[in-house]
Protein backbone atom coordinates (compact mmCIF):
# COMPACT_ATOMS: atom_id res chain seq x y z
CA UNK A 1 0.00 0.00 0.00
CA UNK A 2 1.44 3.35 -1.03
CA UNK A 3 1.68 6.32 1.30
CA UNK A 4 -1.06 8.17 -0.58
CA UNK A 5 -3.42 5.20 -0.35
CA UNK A 6 -2.71 4.83 3.35
CA UNK A 7 -3.53 8.51 3.94
CA UNK A 8 -6.78 8.19 2.02
CA UNK A 9 -7.71 5.22 4.23
CA UNK A 10 -7.05 7.35 7.31
CA UNK A 11 -9.42 10.02 6.00
CA UNK A 12 -11.95 7.30 5.28
CA UNK A 13 -12.36 6.84 9.04
CA UNK A 14 -14.83 9.71 8.84
CA UNK A 15 -17.30 7.11 7.51
CA UNK A 16 -19.07 4.52 9.71
CA UNK A 17 -17.21 1.22 10.03
CA UNK A 18 -19.92 -0.73 8.21
CA UNK A 19 -19.82 1.64 5.28
CA UNK A 20 -16.00 1.49 5.15
CA UNK A 21 -16.08 -2.30 4.95
CA UNK A 22 -18.61 -2.25 2.13
CA UNK A 23 -17.39 0.71 0.06
CA UNK A 24 -13.98 1.77 1.39
CA UNK A 25 -11.83 0.09 -1.27
CA UNK A 26 -14.02 1.48 -4.06
CA UNK A 27 -13.95 5.04 -2.70
CA UNK A 28 -10.19 5.06 -2.15
CA UNK A 29 -9.62 3.52 -5.58
CA UNK A 30 -11.64 6.31 -7.19
CA UNK A 31 -9.59 9.00 -5.46
CA UNK A 32 -6.33 7.26 -6.41
CA UNK A 33 -7.40 7.09 -10.06
CA UNK A 34 -8.15 10.83 -10.04
CA UNK A 35 -4.96 11.81 -8.20
CA UNK A 36 -2.19 13.31 -10.29
CA UNK A 37 1.10 11.49 -10.84
CA UNK A 38 3.63 11.87 -8.08
CA UNK A 39 1.09 13.05 -5.50
CA UNK A 40 2.00 11.99 -1.98
CA UNK A 41 -0.73 13.66 0.07
CA UNK A 42 -4.50 14.02 -0.55
CA UNK A 43 -5.43 17.46 -1.80
CA UNK A 44 -7.32 19.73 0.64
CA UNK A 45 -10.39 19.45 -1.60
CA UNK A 46 -10.25 15.63 -1.48
CA UNK A 47 -9.79 15.65 2.30
CA UNK A 48 -12.73 18.02 2.79
CA UNK A 49 -14.87 15.95 0.40
CA UNK A 50 -14.14 12.73 2.31
CA UNK A 51 -14.89 14.32 5.68
CA UNK A 52 -18.15 15.85 4.40
CA UNK A 53 -19.16 12.53 2.85
CA UNK A 54 -18.42 10.69 6.08
CA UNK A 55 -20.44 13.19 8.11
CA UNK A 56 -23.39 12.88 5.74
CA UNK A 57 -23.24 9.09 5.91
CA UNK A 58 -23.09 9.08 9.71
CA UNK A 59 -26.08 11.42 9.88
CA UNK A 60 -27.95 9.28 7.36
CA UNK A 61 -27.23 6.17 9.41
CA UNK A 62 -28.57 7.96 12.50
CA UNK A 63 -31.75 8.99 10.71
CA UNK A 64 -30.65 12.64 10.76
CA UNK A 65 -30.07 13.18 7.06
CA UNK A 66 -32.14 16.39 7.27
CA UNK A 67 -29.66 18.04 9.65
CA UNK A 68 -27.39 19.59 7.00
CA UNK A 69 -30.32 20.97 4.94
CA UNK A 70 -31.77 22.19 8.25
CA UNK A 71 -28.53 24.00 9.09
CA UNK A 72 -28.65 25.71 5.69
CA UNK A 73 -32.24 26.80 6.25
CA UNK A 74 -31.30 28.10 9.70
CA UNK A 75 -28.37 30.00 8.15
CA UNK A 76 -30.68 31.80 5.70
CA UNK A 77 -33.05 32.82 8.51
CA UNK A 78 -30.19 33.83 10.82
CA UNK A 79 -28.56 35.99 8.16
CA UNK A 80 -31.86 37.66 7.33
CA UNK A 81 -32.40 38.44 11.03
CA UNK A 82 -28.84 39.67 11.60
CA UNK A 83 -28.91 42.05 8.64
CA UNK A 84 -32.38 43.37 9.53
CA UNK A 85 -31.13 44.15 13.05
CA UNK A 86 -28.04 45.83 11.58
CA UNK A 87 -30.33 48.04 9.49
CA UNK A 88 -32.33 49.03 12.56
CA UNK A 89 -29.26 49.76 14.68
CA UNK A 90 -27.70 51.78 11.84
CA UNK A 91 -30.75 54.06 11.80
CA UNK A 92 -30.32 54.65 15.53
CA UNK A 93 -26.55 55.19 15.27
CA UNK A 94 -27.09 58.09 12.88
CA UNK A 95 -28.94 60.11 15.53
CA UNK A 96 -26.65 60.78 18.51
CA UNK A 97 -28.07 62.45 21.63
CA UNK A 98 -28.12 66.23 21.70
CA UNK A 99 -25.19 67.93 23.43
CA UNK A 100 -27.30 69.26 26.32
CA UNK A 101 -28.11 65.72 27.40
CA UNK A 102 -24.50 65.21 28.43
CA UNK A 103 -24.48 61.64 27.16
CA UNK A 104 -21.17 60.44 25.66
CA UNK A 105 -21.24 59.54 21.99
CA UNK A 106 -18.75 58.76 19.20
CA UNK A 107 -18.60 61.93 17.12
CA UNK A 108 -21.57 62.08 14.73
CA UNK A 109 -22.73 58.61 15.80
CA UNK A 110 -24.21 57.12 18.94
CA UNK A 111 -21.30 54.68 19.39
CA UNK A 112 -18.55 52.74 17.65
CA UNK A 113 -21.22 50.25 16.72
CA UNK A 114 -21.68 52.11 13.43
CA UNK A 115 -18.62 50.27 12.08
CA UNK A 116 -20.07 46.91 13.13
CA UNK A 117 -23.43 47.53 11.48
CA UNK A 118 -21.81 48.87 8.33
CA UNK A 119 -19.93 45.56 8.03
CA UNK A 120 -23.21 43.65 8.28
CA UNK A 121 -24.79 45.87 5.63
CA UNK A 122 -21.80 45.13 3.40
CA UNK A 123 -22.34 41.41 3.97
CA UNK A 124 -25.97 41.80 2.84
CA UNK A 125 -24.82 43.52 -0.36
CA UNK A 126 -22.17 40.85 -1.02
CA UNK A 127 -24.74 38.12 -0.46
CA UNK A 128 -27.02 39.64 -3.10
CA UNK A 129 -24.20 39.91 -5.63
CA UNK A 130 -21.89 36.96 -4.91
CA UNK A 131 -23.29 34.21 -2.66
CA UNK A 132 -20.96 31.49 -1.46
CA UNK A 133 -17.33 32.00 -0.57
CA UNK A 134 -17.39 35.82 -0.73
CA UNK A 135 -20.51 36.00 1.42
CA UNK A 136 -18.94 33.76 4.07
CA UNK A 137 -15.87 36.01 4.08
CA UNK A 138 -18.05 39.08 4.49
CA UNK A 139 -19.97 37.44 7.34
CA UNK A 140 -16.68 36.41 8.99
CA UNK A 141 -15.44 40.02 8.75
CA UNK A 142 -18.66 41.31 10.29
CA UNK A 143 -18.35 38.74 13.09
CA UNK A 144 -14.76 39.79 13.75
CA UNK A 145 -15.75 43.46 14.02
CA UNK A 146 -18.71 42.60 16.26
CA UNK A 147 -16.35 40.94 18.73
CA UNK A 148 -13.51 43.45 18.33
CA UNK A 149 -15.67 46.50 19.09
CA UNK A 150 -15.67 45.59 22.80
CA UNK A 151 -11.89 45.91 23.43
CA UNK A 152 -11.54 48.74 20.89
CA UNK A 153 -14.19 50.82 22.66
CA UNK A 154 -12.55 50.16 26.03
CA UNK A 155 -9.16 51.28 24.74
CA UNK A 156 -10.55 54.34 22.97
CA UNK A 157 -12.80 55.35 25.86
CA UNK A 158 -15.82 55.59 23.54
CA UNK A 159 -19.30 54.08 23.86
CA UNK A 160 -20.28 50.85 22.15
CA UNK A 161 -23.47 48.79 21.84
CA UNK A 162 -24.15 46.80 25.02
CA UNK A 163 -23.40 43.12 25.21
CA UNK A 164 -27.07 42.11 25.06
CA UNK A 165 -27.09 43.67 21.56
CA UNK A 166 -23.72 42.32 20.40
CA UNK A 167 -24.03 38.72 21.62
CA UNK A 168 -27.20 37.91 19.62
CA UNK A 169 -25.47 39.30 16.54
CA UNK A 170 -22.54 36.94 17.14
CA UNK A 171 -24.87 33.96 17.58
CA UNK A 172 -26.80 34.75 14.42
CA UNK A 173 -23.57 35.34 12.49
CA UNK A 174 -22.06 32.00 13.49
CA UNK A 175 -25.12 30.21 12.13
CA UNK A 176 -25.07 32.40 9.00
CA UNK A 177 -21.60 31.08 8.11
CA UNK A 178 -23.40 27.96 6.80
CA UNK A 179 -25.23 29.89 4.06
CA UNK A 180 -25.81 27.75 0.95
CA UNK A 181 -23.68 28.28 -2.13
CA UNK A 182 -26.63 28.76 -4.47
CA UNK A 183 -29.87 30.55 -3.70
CA UNK A 184 -32.59 32.05 -5.88
CA UNK A 185 -32.18 35.76 -6.60
CA UNK A 186 -35.23 36.82 -4.52
CA UNK A 187 -33.85 35.08 -1.43
CA UNK A 188 -30.42 36.66 -1.99
CA UNK A 189 -32.04 40.10 -2.20
CA UNK A 190 -34.22 39.57 0.89
CA UNK A 191 -31.55 40.75 3.41
CA UNK A 192 -31.14 44.05 1.55
CA UNK A 193 -34.91 44.59 1.59
CA UNK A 194 -34.98 43.73 5.30
CA UNK A 195 -32.18 46.23 5.95
CA UNK A 196 -34.08 49.01 4.18
CA UNK A 197 -37.34 48.22 5.98
CA UNK A 198 -35.70 47.98 9.41
CA UNK A 199 -33.73 51.19 8.86
CA UNK A 200 -36.82 53.17 7.88
CA UNK A 201 -38.75 51.77 10.83
CA UNK A 202 -36.05 52.71 13.33
CA UNK A 203 -35.85 56.26 11.96
CA UNK A 204 -39.62 56.67 12.26
CA UNK A 205 -39.42 55.70 15.94
CA UNK A 206 -36.97 58.49 16.75
CA UNK A 207 -39.40 61.43 17.13
CA UNK A 208 -41.27 59.57 19.85
CA UNK A 209 -38.19 59.74 22.06
CA UNK A 210 -37.15 63.38 21.64
CA UNK A 211 -34.18 62.48 19.43
CA UNK A 212 -32.55 60.55 22.26
CA UNK A 213 -32.73 56.81 21.68
CA UNK A 214 -30.24 54.85 23.72
CA UNK A 215 -29.29 51.24 23.11
CA UNK A 216 -29.90 50.83 26.85
CA UNK A 217 -33.45 52.20 26.70
CA UNK A 218 -36.70 50.79 25.36
CA UNK A 219 -35.45 50.57 21.79
CA UNK A 220 -33.05 47.64 22.12
CA UNK A 221 -34.63 45.91 25.10
CA UNK A 222 -38.02 46.08 23.42
CA UNK A 223 -36.96 45.12 19.89
CA UNK A 224 -34.78 42.09 20.60
CA UNK A 225 -37.39 39.90 22.36
CA UNK A 226 -39.88 40.79 19.62
CA UNK A 227 -37.36 39.71 16.99
CA UNK A 228 -36.80 36.45 18.89
CA UNK A 229 -40.51 35.68 18.95
CA UNK A 230 -40.85 36.54 15.25
CA UNK A 231 -37.93 34.26 14.35
CA UNK A 232 -39.42 31.42 16.40
CA UNK A 233 -42.83 31.81 14.77
CA UNK A 234 -41.33 31.86 11.27
CA UNK A 235 -39.23 28.72 11.78
CA UNK A 236 -42.14 26.90 13.43
CA UNK A 237 -44.47 27.73 10.54
CA UNK A 238 -41.82 26.70 8.00
CA UNK A 239 -41.17 23.50 9.92
CA UNK A 240 -44.86 22.63 10.06
CA UNK A 241 -45.26 23.23 6.34
CA UNK A 242 -42.21 21.14 5.49
CA UNK A 243 -43.27 18.35 7.86
CA UNK A 244 -46.48 17.94 5.89
CA UNK A 245 -44.23 16.80 3.03
CA UNK A 246 -42.17 14.50 5.27
CA UNK A 247 -39.33 17.07 5.21
CA UNK A 248 -37.67 17.48 8.61
CA UNK A 249 -35.47 20.46 7.79
CA UNK A 250 -37.63 22.79 9.86
CA UNK A 251 -37.18 20.77 13.04
CA UNK A 252 -33.41 20.73 12.68
CA UNK A 253 -33.39 24.45 11.81
CA UNK A 254 -35.29 25.15 15.03
CA UNK A 255 -32.69 23.30 17.09
CA UNK A 256 -29.86 25.17 15.37
CA UNK A 257 -31.54 28.54 15.94
CA UNK A 258 -32.34 28.00 19.62
CA UNK A 259 -29.01 29.48 20.87
CA UNK A 260 -29.37 32.74 18.85
CA UNK A 261 -33.01 32.98 19.94
CA UNK A 262 -31.93 32.57 23.55
CA UNK A 263 -29.34 35.32 23.10
CA UNK A 264 -32.00 37.61 21.65
CA UNK A 265 -33.84 37.07 24.96
CA UNK A 266 -30.60 37.63 26.88
CA UNK A 267 -31.55 40.85 28.68
CA UNK A 268 -34.92 39.72 30.07
CA UNK A 269 -33.47 36.31 30.94
CA UNK A 270 -30.57 37.94 32.75
CA UNK A 271 -33.00 40.29 34.45
CA UNK A 272 -34.95 37.31 35.73
CA UNK A 273 -31.71 35.77 36.96
CA UNK A 274 -31.00 39.04 38.78
CA UNK A 275 -34.20 38.58 40.76
CA UNK A 276 -36.64 40.68 38.72
CA UNK A 277 -39.01 38.37 36.89
CA UNK A 278 -40.21 41.26 34.72
CA UNK A 279 -36.67 41.74 33.43
CA UNK A 280 -34.37 44.29 35.04
CA UNK A 281 -33.66 47.37 32.90
CA UNK A 282 -29.93 46.88 33.24
CA UNK A 283 -28.97 43.42 34.51
CA UNK A 284 -25.55 43.14 36.08
CA UNK A 285 -22.50 41.90 34.22
CA UNK A 286 -22.45 38.66 36.21
CA UNK A 287 -26.08 37.90 35.35
CA UNK A 288 -25.52 38.65 31.64
CA UNK A 289 -22.38 36.50 31.52
CA UNK A 290 -23.96 33.58 33.38
CA UNK A 291 -27.07 33.65 31.19
CA UNK A 292 -25.01 33.85 27.99
CA UNK A 293 -22.90 30.85 29.07
CA UNK A 294 -25.98 28.77 29.91
CA UNK A 295 -27.63 29.62 26.57
CA UNK A 296 -24.39 29.05 24.66
CA UNK A 297 -23.85 25.60 26.18
CA UNK A 298 -27.42 24.33 26.47
CA UNK A 299 -28.43 25.18 22.90
CA UNK A 300 -25.68 23.27 21.04
CA UNK A 301 -26.02 20.33 23.45
CA UNK A 302 -29.53 19.69 22.15
CA UNK A 303 -28.26 18.71 18.69
CA UNK A 304 -26.27 15.59 19.65
CA UNK A 305 -29.05 14.61 22.04
CA UNK A 306 -31.60 14.90 19.22
CA UNK A 307 -29.37 12.88 16.87
CA UNK A 308 -28.88 10.14 19.50
CA UNK A 309 -32.62 10.01 20.18
CA UNK A 310 -33.39 9.89 16.48
CA UNK A 311 -30.92 7.02 16.00
CA UNK A 312 -32.37 5.09 18.94
CA UNK A 313 -35.93 5.49 17.72
CA UNK A 314 -34.99 4.64 14.15
CA UNK A 315 -33.08 1.47 14.97
CA UNK A 316 -30.87 -0.35 12.44
CA UNK A 317 -31.75 0.24 8.81
CA UNK A 318 -33.26 -2.61 6.82
CA UNK A 319 -30.88 -4.85 4.97
CA UNK A 320 -30.87 -4.29 1.25
CA UNK A 321 -31.70 -0.58 1.20
CA UNK A 322 -29.61 1.32 -1.27
CA UNK A 323 -26.74 3.64 -0.32
CA UNK A 324 -25.43 6.16 -2.79
CA UNK A 325 -21.69 6.66 -2.91
CA UNK A 326 -20.83 10.38 -2.57
CA UNK A 327 -17.83 9.89 -4.86
CA UNK A 328 -18.99 7.81 -7.79
CA UNK A 329 -22.74 8.25 -7.40
CA UNK A 330 -23.55 4.52 -7.78
CA UNK A 331 -26.02 2.76 -5.49
CA UNK A 332 -25.31 -0.59 -3.87
CA UNK A 333 -27.01 -2.86 -1.38
CA UNK A 334 -26.28 -2.36 2.29
CA UNK A 335 -24.15 -5.06 3.86
CA UNK A 336 -25.86 -6.76 6.82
Amino acid sequence: MSGLERRYHRLLRAYPAEYRRARGAEIVGTYLDLAGPGRRWPSPADAADLVRGGLRQRLRAAGAAGLIPGVRLAAVLAFLTATALAGAWTGLELHPPMAQWGVPHAGPFVSLGIGVWAAWLLAAAVHAAAPGRWTRRAVALALLLTVAVVPVAALAGLPRPPLFVLLPQVGLGLVALALPERLPAPIRAAPLLAVAAAGLTSVNLLPRYDSYVSYHGWTASGILPGVAVTLLVVVLLLGAGLALRADHRGGWALLVLLPPVGLLFLQPLAGALDGNMRGAPNPGWDALAATAVVVGLAGPALLPLAIALRKRLRGPGPVGTGDRCPTCGRTTERVP
